[in-house]
């Protein structure tokens, strides 16, 4: 069994550092069912490939099942072989401070995003599943999946030979690989027990409460047990609690804003619904539409005629949805909500005039950002996306925030008006867009305004 993760990030050498595992040292570490071996089949400043070997013993293995698959119970089968939970363990063993985004040495590049590669030459899934199954977890996460079947007589799974490539950090990519390959293959080889709850929350942190297949993982991953599997998804529920106000405004964060401004929210909205009045846009998105303050603005205005809002909180929904029913026929006729993620393609949100994507960027994670782009820009494509989010530089304005704190927990990060601009000036360049940037809300001479709007427009 066999798992390789290379780097082309300069200088590639640093994967040693963050995994904890020097490129000249061929390790070995004993494991209750084999042993695994850790070597770098390359290692230079250009290219860097580490490969976790794991040999599994079938008599040990046998010996050490707590009540895993019948199957296991055999001395032939191919646990010996795939990648299953089996290599999991040994990735939680070898690469646990890794896995916890812990570097001592280079603590600097524990949230470095870098192009990583891992390859899976044999993996099990469910022959009715099948590639289907592997892209519908692994592409909202931002991997370009490349898959091979593997010829075999076994009508009960599939066997592939899998490439997954993304820009992330190493931690995020073990945990995504920890959490997932057990669930494609369906099984384990141990007991599960209320420990896995806890474990499968903390390797899903940051990512699992938004992945638009969450219910279905967990449910695999708990091998299909009610009550562990409530357990988690309440929990994970709670993890995205604060995004049910997407839209959130300083004033109601954690911070306090100057006395005179007024309500800066109020003025995002009246910005972006002139943007697309001017546009002349009919059809509009209002993708992670939170609460709908936006929405409602948007429903005054007979120009758009139809009007979509789209969030990953089901509880936001609801709570939206009985709102709209108090609003007059005609406005709730041209009104629909969806369920979704903004890191998955939808075909729902294709043929838009506009998007309006409101103080939700910043709730993503860094290493997802690229999903995002391919879905918003490249697969749904509006003619016209305005995009707000904070301007980090702002922060120290308001009193009440401490230095270097972001404005809402829920915030994975900030950004400078320089670095916004760059994010921009690159995603247009990469999917055939114009953009320009504005500050929206009151200017201060030296930090620029509290949010930035990014106005992109089709060039195409």
């Amino acid at each position: 069994m066999l798992l390789t993760l290379t780097t082309t990030h300069t200088p590639a050498t640093d994967l040693g550092f963050i995994l904890h595992k020097h490129p000249e040292r061929v390790q070995t570490f004993p494991l209750p069912f084999g042993s695994a071996h850790i070597f770098y089949p390359e290692a230079n400043d250009e290219r860097c490939t580490i490969a976790l070997l794991l040999e599994v013993d079938p008599v040990a293995l046998v010996r050490g099942n707590r009540g895993g698959e019948g199957m296991l119970s055999q001395y032939v089968n191919d646990r010996p072989y795939v990648a299953s939970s089996l290599l999991c363990v040994a990735m939680g063993d070898v690469f646990s401070s890794a896995m916890a985004g812990v570097c001592k040495k280079r603590p600097e590049l524990v949230d470095l995003v870098l192009p990583l590669t891992v390859e899976l030459p044999v993996v099990a899934v469910r022959a009715k599943a099948g590639l289907s199954l592997i892209q519908r977890l692994f592409e909202p996460l931002g991997y370009q999946v490349s898959a091979e079947p593997i010829a075999h007589d076994n009508p009960t799974n599939s066997y592939l030979s899998l490439k997954l490539s993304a820009n992330l950090t190493v931690k995020q990519l073990l945990t995504h690989i920890y959490v997932l390959i057990p669930v494609l293959d369906n099984a384990k080889h141990y007991w599960i027990g209320n420990d896995e709850v806890s474990k499968l929350l903390r390797k899903g942190d940051g990512w699992l409460a938004q992945h638009p297949e969450c219910e279905l993982i967990t449910t695999r991953y708990l091998r299909y047990q009610k009550s562990l599997t409530s357990a988690a998804l309440e929990h994970l529920l709670q993890a995205v609690a604060p995004e049910t106000t997407t839209q959130i405004e300083p004033d109601q964060e954690q911070v306090s804003e100057p006395s005179e401004r007024q309500s800066l929210h109020a003025q995002r909205h009246s910005v972006i619904v002139q943007r697309l009045k001017a546009s002349g846009a009919q059809r509009i998105l209002d993708l992670g539409c939170g609460e709908g303050k936006l929405l409602r603005e948007l429903l005054k205005d007979n120009q758009f005629n139809a009007v979509v809002g789209m969030d990953l909180s089901t509880r936001s929904l609801a709570m939206l949805q009985q709102r709209i029913e108090r609003l007059p026929e005609r406005q709730r006729q041209r009104l629909s909500l969806l369920h979704g993620s903004l890191l998955y393609r939808d075909a729902r949100l294709k043929g838009f005039d506009a998007a309006a994507i409101v103080e939700v960027l910043e709730h993503l994670e860094l290493g997802h950002l690229a999903a995002f782009e391919q879905t918003v820009f490249g697969f749904a494509r509006p003619k016209l996306v305005l995009v707000t989010t904070p301007n980090r530089e702002y922060n120290q304005l308001f009193p009440s925030l401490p230095a270097d704190q972001l404005r809402h927990r829920d915030h994975r990060f900030e950004w400078t008006r320089a670095e916004f601009a760059a994010w921009a000036e690159r995603v247009a360049a990469s999917y055939n867009y114009r953009v320009s940037i504005e500050p929206l809300g009151p200017e201060d001479p030296y930090h620029g305004a509290p949010s930035q709007l990014g106005v992109f427009e089709d060039a195409t």
